[in-house]
Parts: C-alpha cells; sequence; structure tokens
C-alpha cells in the first residue's frame, strides 16, 4: 500500500465500496464505477473476492491489502481518495478502527463515505433461501431422503398453521408461517431436481407462475379493462377455463379438502358458470350442512372461515368455564 505521511496537506477521502452477492458480480452502479476508476488507489481485503476478475476486467488496478484504520487514514494525506472494496462480512475491525480514530479527536480523519455498488432488489433472500435449503437437500441425513409423497403431510399442517396466524392476527406468528409454507415449495422444487423424468427446478415453478399471472390479468399487463373485483374474476375463471380445456366445471376441485369449503367451492362453480343446479335433498345432517354450505357461498360467506370462527368462540367458552383465560 502506497502511504504517505499523516502530516500531508489534505486529509482525503475514504470510500467503503460494498457490493451484495445477490447480485452477478461485475455489476455495479454508475457511481460505483465513476469513483473507482477515479480513485488514487483501489484497495481489497479479501483476495477471493468475486468482484476482483471484473474490476481488473475494467481497467481497475485492484491491490489486495488489508490495512488498519491508521494505515488506511495515512494513505489519503495529500488528499488522496481510497476506495476499500469491502468483503461480504462487512470488514467490521476496520470500520470500528475508523469510528475509534475519528472520535478520539486526535487524528485529522478523511472524509469518510459508505457506497452501495450493488443493492438488493426485492425478493433477492430467496437467492440465499435456494442456497442454504440445496445445501441441506446435500448434506442433512434426513432431508436429503425426503420424497414428494413424505412431504405432502406437513404442507397441509402448515397451510393450516398459517390459517390459525391469520385468523389469531399475529403478525410475527403470520411471517413465521408463511415462511414455513414457503419451505414447503422450495423444498418440493429442490427434490424436483432430482426426478430422472421430467424434472423442474424452483426457477421453472416460479417461471410457469409469472406466465399464468400475466395471462390471467389482462387487464393489468394488456389492453383487457377491469374496473371491479367482480370482472376481474371473470377474466380470470375465463382465462384458467381456456388454459385448462375443462369438460365441467366441477374440474380442478380438490375432493380431499374439508367438506364445508368442498360444498361451497361446488355451489361457487355451478353460480359462476350460471348454472341452476341446487343442492340435492335427502336426510341427514351431511344434506343439511350442503345446503347451508351454498346458502353461506350465495351470500359471500366462507361457511368453512365461519364455522372455525364459531369453533374458536366454542373453544373459548369451554376454557372460560374450566376457569382458564380465553386464549
Amino acid at each position: 500500500m502506497n502511504a504517505q505521511a499523516a502530516d500531508t496537506p489534505g486529509t482525503g477521502r475514504i470510500v467503503l465500496l460494498t457490493t451484495s452477492h445477490r447480485v452477478a458480480p461485475g455489476v455495479l452502479s454508475w457511481p460505483a464505477w465513476q469513483t473507482l476508476h477515479a480513485a488514487d488507489e483501489v484497495l481489497c481485503p479479501d483476495p477471493a473476492h468475486p468482484q476482483l476478475p471484473y474490476l481488473r476486467e475494467a481497467g481497475v488496478a485492484v491491490e489486495t491489502a488489508a490495512p488498519t484504520a491508521r494505515e488506511l487514514v495515512d494513505a489519503c494525506a495529500g488528499d488522496r481518495t481510497v476506495v476499500v472494496v469491502a468483503s461480504g462480512e462487512g470488514d467490521q475491525a476496520l470500520t470500528d478502527g475508523l469510528a475509534r480514530l475519528a472520535g478520539s479527536g486526535r487524528v485529522a480523519m478523511p472524509d469518510l463515505e459508505l457506497l452501495p455498488g450493488s443493492y438488493d432488489l426485492p425478493g433477492a433472500r430467496l437467492l440465499d433461501l435456494v442456497e442454504v435449503m440445496d445445501r441441506i437437500r446435500r448434506e442433512c441425513p434426513w432431508s436429503s431422503r425426503q420424497t414428494h409423497q413424505g412431504l405432502a403431510k406437513y404442507a397441509i399442517e402448515e397451510a393450516y398453521e398459517l390459517v390459525e396466524a391469520i385468523e389469531d392476527g399475529d403478525r410475527e406468528e403470520l411471517r413465521e408461517e408463511l415462511g414455513d409454507v414457503l419451505l414447503q415449495v422450495v423444498f418440493h422444487a429442490r427434490i424436483a431436481e432430482e426426478a430422472d423424468d421430467e424434472p423442474f427446478s424452483l426457477d421453472d415453478v416460479a417461471g410457469g407462475l409469472v406466465e399464468k399471472l400475466i395471462h390471467r390479468h389482462p387487464h393489468v399487463f394488456g389492453d383487457a379493462t377491469a374496473e371491479t373485483p367482480e370482472q376481474v374474476k371473470e377474466h380470470w375463471l375465463r382465462t384458467k377455463a381456456l388454459e385448462k380445456q375443462r369438460t365441467s366445471v366441477t374440474d380442478g376441485i380438490p375432493l380431499g379438502q374439508p367438506g364445508l369449503a368442498l360444498a361451497a367451492k361446488l355451489a361457487s362453480r355451478v353460480r359462476t358458470a350460471g348454472m341452476d343446479v341446487p343442492p340435492p335433498s335427502g336426510e341427514g345432517v351431511g344434506y343439511a350442512l350442503l345446503e347451508m354450505a351454498a346458502r353461506a357461498e350465495a351470500e359471500g360467506v366462507d361457511p368453512e372461515a365461519a364455522l372455525r370462527a364459531a369453533a374458536r368462540a366454542y373453544r373459548d367458552t369451554i376454557r372460560a368455564a374450566e376457569g382458564h383465560d380465553a386464549g
């Protein structure tokens, strides 16, 4: 490092350049490139930093060095600009040392600037999730043996726990349960990469979803017009019917879902299609519940959610009778 005496006129400038490992190396902001090319000296404490080959290819002379805070201040003497390409860990020791020097009041400090060279885009942490899931799949004795069939029950459990968090109104619990549901998606997609027949990845899952969302929202991505939620639903159902090429309004309805939800879904399909198919008459509680579920759906009430709310109220009543708090 080309250090100069600390008493050289002009205190100079220290630029700590940070980059995100979630952005492809070499993709930097224009201010970052300008600063790098104009700097008197560019240092990087990490010889394996992924940006180094791209910086050197762009004509930036980078010296691999890990200066102390005092050495870095001295290197700025004479009004020089020194850029430090920070490591992924952030070089805490260096920043702490600079803070101590600045706080001592005994050192003429250069101007200090934190310059983000690249930023995480929304959703960037999903890249970390994919990386972590890949390593777990390869190295964890339990995760490496799991199959779609073996994990199926967890998808159901996590979905119910998510619903419970929504009903409880607990924001922290909601965030955690959304993560658990997301884990199921990422886990299944990682397993699918290993299939001998028709393998696919999380990118394929996301890509298919993007295409579906764009196609089913012509009022957002196309020339169609939809000004009400009802019109949006019409667009959605119409494009979905064309995609699936279904021969019955009942096609695609999972029969394994809870009974009230199943009854409401059937009634919704019938009503949306403009068909006049009343629920069948019969003896017993099942037919009575079917009729109630169809009536609730027609009135805009989710019978499954309504029954769950009533059941939770009943749970609270029972606990109160036992002398417990309602929660």
